[in-house]
Order: structure tokens, then sequence, then C-alpha cells
């Protein structure tokens, strides 16, 4: 199998807009270091955690301030960086017969570094003097404070300056988004013909897995393959291994990486005809002009409470809620359908740094009532963000909205029991913010090619 599946590692594609990605990134480094009053900057790349009262270890997951510089996904690494000098890399390479050792480092760019192999744990610790001016992120921040007594490690102004960087991505991230994305959508066209074939959802999620070319342990986040009342819970961990009685509907979020960089859609399903399907095709309706509204200079908030006034208004078009989309929204009925945020920004991270503070690092508050949007800036370009509006029958929240009686007399409780068996409705696409009009939207584009 070729090495780029294997490890999803970026394509040549890609590669060519590596050099300046990195210039980007430490000429962003070198700005932040200034500001902060530092000379010099240590990322430790991280070091695997055991299982309690075990020798196990749990999925290692890189440091993503490291993986922002080079692809590295593997513990024990350091990266070293004085402005006006190369940068230098320790890259972890043990002599193991336990465990296959990490490959070798891409020529692509790790000829871009000072490159030394260590072959110990602790070899990366001889990477910079300690001295004054030098600062160290690390997320053991223990073990960084003993080995350099001197430094400021995890400096929280220096990672908020460094985090606000990466919300513009590069022409080399956005390849790699658009690599996780291809790789996502295999996963996902396959995990429909599982569904239509009456998999169970564990099966469902192993044609996912095989499709994607990922280990379980790869994937960016727990895989949500949800059949029918399961589509529910909006982080539904369960695979079941046996086929549900009745089949009415089908929901998958799940994503892939390339480089660290992950995709992240959510598609869902109907069974058959009637009102269930009609609400997916309004949501998707809605889910694209929804997207399209995301340009340079919007506020997400707005987008947000635009997403709420269109479910809404689907609410009240399928006879489900008998109120404007207006009061529906004044009232905090919408929240009840849809009580998530409409998305984030996505990156290293699913959900990705800087998206709750202006770019001055202040607070950027979410809307009053929207507890849960984890979105919150003016938009620019290069920002790549999701774009997921749902429509939910939770039992939970249901209850509630029943028990009031200002507000339960508007609603169609007959249409809602026939619609509880089918969970809920999510559509997931991730998006690249352009410099003028609409954005790019990677998860469209790579269902188109497939």
């Amino acid at each position: 199998m070729p090495f780029e599946e294997t490890a999803a590692m970026p394509d040549d594609t890609a590669f060519a807009h590596y050099r300046p990605h990195l210039e980007r990134v430490m000429a962003a480094t070198a700005e932040a270091l200034a500001a902060g009053g530092h000379e010099a900057l240590v990322i430790h790349s991280g070091t695997p955690h055991l299982r309690f009262r075990d020798d196990y270890e749990l999925p290692f997951r890189v440091n993503p301030l490291i993986a922002w510089w080079a692809p590295v996904a593997t513990p024990h690494c350091a990266l070293y960086f004085r402005p006006g000098e190369r940068p230098s890399l320790w890259y972890w390479q043990p002599e193991d017969y336990w465990y296959l050792p990490p490959a070798a480092p891409d020529e692509r760019w790790a000829g871009e570094f000072e490159l030394s192999i260590v072959k110990g744990e602790d070899d990366w610790r001889r990477i910079a003097k300690d001295r004054p001016g030098l600062a160290v992120i690390a997320e053991d921040a223990g073990m960084a404070a003993a080995n350099f007594p001197a430094a400021e490690v995890n400096p929280a102004s220096l990672i908020g300056r460094l985090e606000q960087a990466r919300t513009v991505k590069s022409d080399y991230e956005i390849a790699c988004l658009a690599k996780a994305t291809s790789r996502a959508v295999r996963g996902h066209r396959a995990a429909a013909a599982a569904f239509a074939r009456g998999a169970t959802e564990f099966e469902i999620h192993l044609d996912y897995l095989a499709a994607a070319r990922s280990a379980e342990e790869n994937l960016p986040y727990h895989n949500i393959v949800a059949q029918n009342e399961h589509a529910a819970v909006l982080h539904y961990q369960g695979l079941d291994r046996v086929p549900p009685t009745a089949r009415h509907s089908f929901l998958i979020d799940a994503g892939a990486e390339c480089a660290g960089y992950a995709a992240d859609i959510t598609r869902t399903y109907a069974a058959g005809g009637g009102l269930f399907a009609e609400l997916i095709a309004a949501l998707d309706d809605a889910q694209q002009r929804l997207a399209a509204y995301c340009e340079a200079g919007c506020d997400y908030r707005e987008v947000h409470l635009t997403a709420h006034n269109a479910i809404a208004g689907i609410l009240q078009e399928a006879g489900i809620v008998r109120l404007p989309a207006a009061a529906q929204v004044e009232q905090g009925i919408s929240s009840v359908f849809f009580p998530h945020g409409l998305g984030h920004f996505l990156g290293l991270q699913v959900h990705d740094a800087a998206g709750l503070v202006a770019p001055d690092g202040t607070p950027r508050p979410r809307p009053a009532g929207h507890p849960y949007l984890r979105l919150t800036r003016d938009l620019e370009a290069g920002n790549v963000l999701t774009v997921e509006p749902g429509l939910y029958f939770i039992p939970q929240l249901l209850a509630g909205l029943r028990a009031d009686r200002d507000k339960a007399g508007h609603v169609d409780w007959a249409l809602v029991e026939r619609l509880i068996p089918c969970g809920g409705i999510r559509i997931e696409d991730n998006v690249v913010i352009q410099p003028a009009g609409p954005p790019h939207n990677l998860t469209r584009d790579a269902f188109a090619a497939a």
C-alpha cells in the first residue's frame, strides 16, 4: 500500500505549498515571540499516557502546535526555533522490537530543518541551552519546567498569539484539509451503501474504516454511527451489533485525517419516503444556503441565528410547530429542536483553537441563550469551518417543552411522536472562506468528485 495511504500524508500537490507554509509559520512565531519578550521557543510533541494501573498506552495525539510546523505525529520529538536561524527538529526514531518504530521523516519536508534522529525518549532535552528568554510549550508542564528551569512554560499570551495565527490557513493546510475530506467522503459513501443493504451500526463503522483507509485510533474523533432514535444523541458513542427491528433513519458524523488536519462531515438518510425524508431535503437546502452566507467579514453569530430562523421555518412549514419562525426563536422553541451550535473552526484540532476570542485575544461572547456555539468571530479569508445545522427529536428536551403550558399548545405532538423514532437530522460541510464571495465547500466538491 502506498506510503501516503498508510500514514495519511499529504501528496505532492500539498507539499508544493509546504515551504511557503513553513515560512509563514516562522514569521508568525517570530512576531509572537517578540510580542511576549521571548527569544526562542521549544515545542515538545508529547508523551504517551498509560491506562490507569496498566502498562498499555492510550492512542497518542500529537501537540497541534508542533504539527503546525511539520507533519510530526510521534511522541518524544521536539522543535527548537530562534528567529533568524534555521529551525531544528529532534525526531524520535528508536531501535525497537516490541513496536514498529516511526517511519523516517519524509524528505519532502524534513529537508527544511536541522534534523537530528534521536533514539532515546529523553534525547530531545539536548535541544537548547536553558537561557533567559526561552519559552517551552509542552503538554507535560512539570517535565518541561524540570528540564528548563529558567524558561517560561506554556505562556498563555504566546500560545494565544500562535493560535490566532493558526486561524488563517495556508495553501498547504487547505490542501491537507481537502485530502482529509476526500478520504472521509470515501468512508461516507461506503457507510451509506452499508445502511442501504441493512447493515448494523458496527458493520457500517467497519465499512467506513475500510473505505477511508483509516485505523480507528487514527480518526480525528469517535465516529457517530447512529440508526433510528440513536441519531437524537448528539455525540452517540454506541455501535449496535444487532440490526434494529425497524429501520427509519441513519445519521453518520465521521471524519478522516491528513498530516493531522481533520475533516468533519455529517450526513443523514431516511430508510424510505415520507415526512422525515422531506425534512432531510429541507434541511439540506437550508444548510447550503447557510454555508453560502459565510463570507469574509460576516459575524458567524449572525449566521447561527439565521440557522435558527431557517430551522424554525422548516418546523412551521411541516406543521410541527404552529408559530412563525421569529416567534419560535424568540421563545426558545427552536433551541429544543436545534440545541447545539452551527459550527466551529476546523484544522489540526476538530474544534480548532481561537473560535471564541477576537483577533486581539479578548473574549467574543456567544449570543444570549446559545451556550454551545463554538465559533463567535467575524470570518476572514483563509478561515476553515464547519456548517452543521440540525433538527432533532430529543425526548428529554421535548419533555420540557411539553410541560411548558405556554408553549406546548403550539406543537403538533402527534407528528412529533411519529418522528421521535427517527432521532434527528444533521448535515455538515467543511468550507474555506474566500477573499470575496461565497466560501469554497470542500465537502460538496469531494462528494461531486467521488
